[in-house]
């Protein structure tokens, strides 16, 4: 058997047949009003590429079950599928053991896991969790019921005007500090966040680290066990998986100590009338009956961008990054926010001068191009670069070079409009 490991080196040796790649996604097939199809928002969610909509369509024609209770056939069929598909993103991200990866829903319920678990069972009054002041609400506001409920400070490290976190003064910012978690891409800048040295040095005076990786994962090579992580959330439907699954990784013996997050069935070993033992991990965070489908899809994602390489992903997003932000910042009235694209992903998010970036977005719709506009679930960002909203245009394995052409045509459209 091929490890995952050999996969991702095997693709990087080769050449990627990215047109081949897009033809995999069905929906780029079609039009919107009347105009080819330009999806240009996948830092919100990815398309999903033929073989994850066949193997989900394969379980419910050919097994679908209920897990890890049924003893027939079709019932062991789904739970094996289930299982080896938490072993193939637990080697995608080479955790140690497939029982440090845990099923959630998304990345935001795998953040909230460990506020409501370890956070809740390990932080007092006084304690302080530095986050970043480019956080998705997601990275914030479970920290902040967490505040307000145990007198927990928060502290948030600042963003240059460059678009890239300020760590001159990270020693004195990790003072009392007894949890970082932050974001090692930002889902607005495409800010790639140097979290290697965060680590290294929260490590060294004894603070756990949680990394946002929402955006790292579908897009970079994440290997937790290089970083040295203590807690990894992500979300299947940001890489090439379904909705309705995210992942939380964390290290074995945090969540040993960890106390359950719900309670239910499958979560526990024993019950009586005067109490409950919790399960073996993984199963003692999964309550009740899981996403099945979205799981085995998630493993299909998986396998099917361990096929393209995920330096190969990196590389080419740089590529069309590189590309749209000499187009775009070439455009008189534009201005676009965060780094270059050697330090980013394939994001880029822009101000149009005198049009609202909604008009922008509904402008652009109306030539079949989808972007995002607002705040993104940063509006702390938004408040610190001053801007009421941005829009945002976000790039993946089955962006064109001509898709970025189209983007720069449409904004041109745009400046008419509101000339």
């Amino acid at each position: 058997m091929i490890s995952s490991n050999e996969t991702r080196q095997q693709a990087t040796k080769s050449t990627v047949d990215w047109e081949h790649v897009r033809a995999d996604f069905p929906i780029l097939k079609r039009t919107v009003h009347g105009k080819p199809l330009i999806y240009l928002d996948s830092t919100a969610t990815s398309q999903k590429p033929q073989p994850v909509l066949d193997i989900m369509n394969d379980y419910y024609l050919t097994c679908n079950a209920n897990i890890h209770r049924g003893v027939y056939e079709i019932s062991e069929t789904a739970t094996r599928r289930y299982e080896e598909a938490r072993s193939k993103i637990g080697r995608f991200i080479n955790a140690r053991s497939s029982r440090e990866i845990i099923y959630t829903r998304n990345t935001t319920e795998s953040i909230n896991l460990v506020a409501y678990s370890w956070a809740r069972a390990n932080l007092h009054e006084g304690d302080v969790i530095l986050l970043s002041k480019m956080e998705h609400h997601s990275n914030i506001v479970p920290w902040q019921i967490l505040a307000r409920e145990r007198g927990i400070a928060l502290r948030f490290l600042d963003v240059s005007p460059h678009g890239t976190l300020v760590l001159d003064n990270l020693s004195e910012m990790l003072e009392g500090v007894r949890l970082v978690s932050l974001t090692q891409m930002s889902n607005v800048l495409g800010t790639i966040n140097p979290v290697e040295e965060i680590i290294t040095e929260a490590h060294a005076v004894g603070v756990l680290v949680l990394l946002d990786a929402a955006q790292s994962v579908p897009h970079l090579p994440v290997d937790v066990q290089a970083l040295d992580v203590d807690f990894l959330a992500f979300s299947g439907h940001k890489m090439c998986g379904p909705t309705g699954i995210g992942i939380l990784y964390a290290k074995r013996v945090l969540l040993d100590a960890m106390p359950p997050f719900l309670g239910g069935g499958d979560m526990i070993s024993s019950v009586t009338l005067d109490g409950f033992t919790t399960n073996e991990l993984p199963w003692k965070f999964e309550a009740g009956t899981p996403a099945i489908a979205e799981a085995i899809g998630l493993g299909a994602a998986v396998d099917y961008l361990n096929g393209i390489g995920m330096e190969n992903v990196h590389a080419r997003e740089q590529e069309l990054t590189a590309y749209v932000l000499d187009k775009v910042r070439a455009i008189k009235g534009v201005t676009v926010h965060g780094p270059d694209a050697s330090e980013k992903g394939g994001v880029i998010s822009f101000e149009v001068e005198g049009a609202h970036p909604h008009d922008v977005a509904t402008i652009l719709d109306s030539e079949g191009i989808c972007v995002r506009a607002g705040h993104h679930c940063c509006q702390p960002l938004m408040h610190h670069l001053d801007v009421p909203a941005l829009a945002r245009a976000s790039f993946y394995v089955y962006t064109r070079i001509s898709d970025i052409d189209a983007l720069v045509e449409g904004i041109a459209k745009v400046q008419k409009v509101f000339a």
